[in-house]
């Protein structure tokens, strides 16, 4: 035992962490919507996190399945879909490779999720993956962010933390540093945690997210099979950069 505060409750690190970097941005979550009302059938979301965008759809009558590795922020989804009662549930799995044995209406990507994929092997295996779940003509949605657009390389004037409490915790977390390295973007945070007691932990991580442009995205889910349908746009804001969501037809 070495006495070091603790970054997090006891068995609750990741998704502590999730809510606290990404439950507050709502910017999207409009499209998310919209989509969901045009395909009228069950929504697959992967890369769900702790389940920002499949609460919010499955709050509006959707059945949602979320799909992440994380087996902890699975768990808290299913957890907060149970509580309120609503249609959505949790199932650990890779983008890359999953089999749930059945079709969706809709599948999406949001928050960069497929740009922490490396390569486009990677991405090939999760188009693949995602067409043999959806069901002919329905949408695979992909969104795409460069984090240095309009952001000069190294370190930032940092912005305001994104904080949470919770159970007596405060957390903070902000962005320090943009980096490129080898065709990615490496957003380097600080993650600080105070405890009930007052103690002070604090660490360093960094996220690295591959260059994907649209029309990469667009041409890789071409040689895919799917057919490409017109992009569309979440606007920037003063504390986000703006998205292209790809849309891509799944084969019939």
């Amino acid at each position: 035992m070495s006495g070091r505060p603790a970054l997090a409750p006891p068995g609750a690190d990741a998704a502590i962490w999730h809510d606290v970097e990404c439950s507050s941005y709502d910017v999207d979550l409009s499209l998310w919507r919209e989509l969901a009302d045009e395909s009228a059938g069950p929504v697959l979301e992967l890369g769900c996190g702790t389940g920002r965008v499949a609460l919010d759809l499955a709050a509006r009558g959707h059945e949602v399945t979320g799909l992440d590795s994380d087996a902890e922020l699975v768990t808290a989804l299913g957890e907060r879909a149970s509580e309120r009662g609503l249609p959505a549930r949790g199932v650990v799995g890779d983008v890359r490779s999953f089999a749930l044995g059945r079709r969706f209406d809709l599948a999406v990507l949001p928050m960069q999720v497929v740009q922490l994929l490396r390569g486009r092997g990677q991405r090939a295996s999760m188009l693949a993956a995602a067409s043999s779940h959806l069901e002919p003509g329905a949408v695979l949605a992909i969104a795409l962010a460069d984090p240095l657009e309009g952001v000069p390389a190294g370190p930032i004037t940092p912005p305001l933390p994104d904080v949470l409490e919770r159970d007596g915790w405060v957390f903070s977390s902000i962005p320090v540093a943009v980096r490129e390295d080898a065709g990615a973007v490496v957003v380097e945070r600080v993650r600080e945690a105070v405890s009930p007691a007052g103690e002070l932990s604090r660490a360093e991580v960094a996220i690295s997210l591959e260059r994907v442009t649209a029309a990469m995205m667009e041409q890789e889910g071409a040689n895919a099979g799917y057919t490409v349908r017109p992009s569309r746009q979440v606007t920037a804001t003063s504390e986000y950069v703006g998205t292209t969501v790809v849309l891509l037809e799944a084969p019939s």
